[in-house]
């Protein structure tokens, strides 16, 4: 059986960051001296309460927001922007409702890829990437005519579509009934098993962070929020989600989040 790989290479660096926005009632501080390094390969998630900075960790590592101060690093170069190398797949899946799946996948490999490579290539490209998330039936169909599941699926090609060196995923299943759900979070171990992404996953959800990280960051309750904790997830791999249900370093990893999570909260209530 495959065990949590031993990862190394210091790909996303995030160094002293603190990011303050400005609003009508003033400075508000989100984030302060965050300090995380994620390693090449890794599958890492963000938790926490609504309010501790989980979104804004990810927009920084996108490069949809630049840090107040701190330093930003993904292979070893200054995150000063968005790039290809940084795919993001949002809660909402964000499909262009007049193209179909096939249509949303290869505008973003035109985008990525097209001036290096011609038309064909790109069309290998994009159905490649459809077929990874098992939706090469429904190339040809339009986001109103397929499922909330479907419709991530298609986000998430989307975005491996673009060989993206690290996959950034907000909340990525949160909208979606538990069975499917549970199928995509399947699908998903699968797809970063073949492809070895470094994933970055904000989530709220405990049994998720669990079951697809190598770790788990914790996030303190905002204002001026910060890494609390961070918890190894030495399961091995592949997973099966019926099995872990019975296991015990499972569910003892699963109540240190909770507990993290749930002090926090009593603290929060208390202050």
């Amino acid at each position: 059986m495959e065990t949590t790989l031993e990862r190394t290479e210091k790909y996303v660096q995030i160094e002293n960051v603190n990011q303050v926005f400005d609003t009508k009632r003033g400075r508000f501080v989100a984030l302060e001296n965050v300090n995380l390094t994620i390693n090449r390969g890794e599958f890492v998630s963000v938790i926490g309460h609504s309010g501790c900075g989980k979104s804004t960790v990810l927009n920084l590592i996108a490069g949809l927001l630049l840090p107040t101060s701190g330093v930003m690093l993904c292979a070893g170069r200054e995150i000063a922007g968005p790039g290809p190398e940084r795919a993001v797949v949002f809660q909402n899946h964000s499909l262009l409702p007049w193209l179909t799946c096939y249509d949303n996948v290869y505008l973003a490999v035109e985008r990525v890829f097209g001036s290096q490579e011609g038309k064909a290539k790109l069309v290998e490209r994009t159905k490649a990437a459809l077929a990874l998330v098992g939706l090469t039936h429904a190339e040809l169909k339009y986001p109103g005519e397929i499922s909330g599941g479907m419709k991530q699926r298609v986000g998430i090609a989307r975005a491996l579509a673009m060989e993206p060196k690290v996959l950034l995923m907000d909340e990525p299943f949160g909208a979606l009934d538990a069975l499917t759900r549970a199928n995509l979070q399947d699908e998903l171990m699968k797809i970063v098993a073949a492809t070895q992404s470094t994933v970055v996953m904000v989530t709220h959800d405990v049994d998720e962070a669990v079951l697809l990280s190598d770790r788990i960051v914790m996030m303190t309750n905002g204002p001026a929020a910060t890494v609390g904790e961070i918890l190894e997830v030495d399961l091995p791999r592949p997973r099966n989600r019926l099995a872990l249900a019975e296991d015990a370093h499972y569910n003892k990893l699963r109540s240190e989040v909770l507990k993290f999570l749930y002090e926090r909260h009593a603290h929060k209530l208390a202050a």
